[in-house]
């Protein structure tokens, strides 16, 4: 039902500009939030957005530690 009301499927993906890109912050709920291959598709940024976001929460820790990146 989720799906249906607001879950991304190709054809919505189809009807809309071919700039678009699609981002999720992971994890997918695949076949609920968006179907795989949308997930999957070239529009899809999603791998590139969860390995960068890895990288600014572990640098968010860091800095929380106290300690400086000059360290």
């Amino acid at each position: 039902e989720y799906n249906l009301a607001y879950g991304i499927s190709k054809e919505l993906l189809d009807s809309l500009k071919k700039q678009i890109v699609i981002m999720h912050p992971g994890p997918i709920n695949r076949g609920v939030e968006l179907n795989s291959d949308v997930a999957d598709s070239d529009q899809s940024i999603i791998l590139q957005q969860v390995e960068n976001g890895v990288a600014v929460r572990m640098a968010v820790l860091y800095l929380l530690s106290g300690r400086t990146l000059a360290e």
